[in-house]
Parts: C-alpha cells; structure tokens; sequence
C-alpha cells in the first residue's frame, strides 16, 4: 500500500516503478471499476511492468484509499487523477479505465490532453446511468451500508461477471477473492461511491473533442454498461477503435484476462514514441 497526498486527500495507488534498464518508460496508469481495487488490474499488470511503469489508482473510499467526507463524483476523482499525474510527473500517460475508472478517464482526456498519449476505455459508458437501474443500485448501495456485500453477492456477481464464468472454478475463485477484499472496504465510502456512479453526470458532450488514440473494449453479454453504450462512445470520439469481445461480462480484466491483455498489448505497442 503507498498513500500519496494529492487534491487535499490520501489517495492510494499500486506503483511497479521503471522496468529494470528502462528510466524513462512510458507509464501505463489504470481506473478501476465500482466495488473493486487495483487489484482489478493484477493479470494486465503482470504481462506489462516488463514495457511499462504501471500506475493502478484506488478512487475515495475503495481498495486502500480512505473514506473522505464528500468528493465522490466524478469530476473530483479526475481532479484527484490529475493530481497524481501531476505530482508524481508521470504525464503524458497511457490510461486505461474500466467502467467507473472508464467515466473519469472520458473527463481525463478531454480535459487535460496534455495529461494523455493514448486512452483505453474499457466496459464503460459516457452518458448517465439508466434512469431503470438507478433506483435498484441506490437500494443495493443502502443495504450494502448496512449488511455489506453477503447477502447481496447473488444479485451483484452476475452484473459483474456472466453466470457461465461464476460457475467455473476460477470464476468461483475469483468471485471469492472480490468479496472477500471488498469486507476490507468502509462500507460507509464504498456506499459513497456507488451514488457516485448512480448520480453521475453525462460527458458526452465532450468526449468529441479528445484527441488521444482511444481503443474502446466492451464485453459482448455486459449488462451494466452493455455494447450500446460503448458504440456510442467508438462514435462520439474522433477515430477511436471497437472491439466487442465475446462472451464476456463486466468486469472483462478478471473474467477474460488474456484476451483484454492482448487487445492492450497490441493497441500500446501501436502508439509513437515520444521524442
């Protein structure tokens, strides 16, 4: 764990430094999903700390990131983003964001261009939630306060992940091991968060005007953020790149590790030196 004081909070963040014999490696920053960490990104990282210098961020109130009073939305998780890119000068970064890590790396890109070599954006979404599902997460979010994730693990693992990966054994272990990081959170920020992503606003009025190389990766049976919301994303911004993955659900980084991974891989290797 490595807490950085930044935007008037401690934010914490998982850092591989430079590769051995590599000082001045480009830096691959991530955004991680609602209810998960950093850890999120454990396959992706692995397969590019030998290319990269890998920056994972836990947003307020998740993974080891502590509660904060109020901040929750997503204009001030991309202040505190900016912070960290800023005071750790790692910019102009690559950034790959899924869902919620996805929403503020839309506003990233936009607005701080300086801040961006190229944008991953993955299972995610640029317009508000679904007016339907608003209601059920903010009930989800007031139960989870209360009694935490158990018994709500069988209405939540399925936006996360499809039901054929959850019967597996590595779904099996990899629902276990979510859960069983999540118990660590304060429930008190984690239900913070989820109104976060709940109340958010729209950045589709914006995202026209990035200009970063932008791959855009969904899972084909995602439910939370489903393919329409990422077509509508692949439109809006200046020549980016879709790829629908099959069979897979939200949380694509856990669920199809390898595939995600390559597709990341191979658009990275893609994008020009600087200098």
């Amino acid at each position: 764990m490595t807490l950085v004081t930044v935007n008037g909070i401690q934010l914490n963040i998982s850092d591989t430094g430079a590769p051995a014999g590599r000082p001045g490696a480009p830096v691959v920053v991530l955004g991680h999903g609602l209810l998960f960490s950093t850890t999120m990104w454990r396959h992706q990282v692995e397969a590019l700390r030998s290319t990269y210098r890998c920056v994972a961020v836990d947003w307020r109130g998740q993974g080891a990131t502590p509660p904060t009073a109020d901040g929750y939305d997503m204009d001030t998780l991309t202040a505190d983003l900016i912070a960290l890119i800023e005071h750790l000068e790692l910019g102009p970064v690559h950034y790959a964001g899924l869902s919620m890590g996805g929403f503020v790396g839309q506003r990233l890109a936009a607005r701080r261009p300086d801040l961006v070599r190229s944008l991953i954006l993955i299972d995610t979404s640029a317009g508000p939630e679904d007016p339907d599902k608003i209601s059920r997460y903010r009930l989800l979010a007031a139960v989870y306060g209360v009694l935490g994730m158990k018994p709500l693990l069988g209405q939540v693992a399925p936006i996360m992940f499809t039901p054929a990966f959850i019967t597996t054994p590595g779904g099996t272990a990899t629902v276990s091991t979510w859960v069983a990081e999540l118990k660590s959170n304060n429930r008190r920020g984690v239900k913070k968060a989820i109104r976060g992503v709940t109340d958010r606003l729209a950045i589709e009025d914006e995202i026209g005007t990035i200009t970063a190389p932008t791959l855009v990766l969904v899972g084909a049976e995602d439910v939370a953020t489903p393919v329409a919301k990422a077509e509508k994303i692949a439109q809006g911004i200046p020549g980016a790149q879709l790829r629908v993955m099959p069979g897979i659900g939200h949380v694509s980084t856990l669920e199809s590790p390898g595939l995600v991974t390559g597709l990341m891989t191979e658009f990275l290797a893609a994008q020009p030196s600087v200098g």
